[in-house]
């Protein structure tokens, strides 16, 4: 599901890509550096939101199997670790900025779906 996700959002930030040389470039050549950009965007992105997808959800499984329950920690904890684990290449203090925002992130959304079952 992530990657479908990825693969949408980036073909719309594909479209959105201007190339510095179209005054230069016919329609059909622009018409063909478009579709390239968009079809690299989308792949990057389907790549990148399954990981991401891939991550939290084996973190919540493993979190909510050793704790044996279902609340909302499962959800701090596995947003920290795909957080962290995303933005570890930034060093630690990245890692910790992002374990921070991707907690906080997969919270609101766990609230805001929860009111909508």
């Amino acid at each position: 599901m992530g990657g479908g996700l990825g693969f949408f959002m980036g073909l719309f930030i594909g479209s959105l890509d201007t190339n510095v040389l179209q005054d230069e470039m016919t329609g059909r050549q622009q018409l063909i550096y478009q579709a390239k950009q968009m079809g690299r965007r989308s792949w990057s992105s389907a790549k990148a939101f399954a990981v991401m997808g891939f991550i939290f959800s084996a973190a919540e499984c493993v979190v909510e199997k050793a704790r044996a329950k279902h609340d909302t920690t499962n959800t701090v904890v596995a947003g920290c670790v795909t957080g962290g684990a995303i933005s570890a290449k930034g060093g630690p203090k990245a890692a910790c900025m992002g374990c921070a925002g991707f907690a906080a992130f997969s919270v609101l959304i766990e609230k805001f779906l929860e009111g909508h079952d």
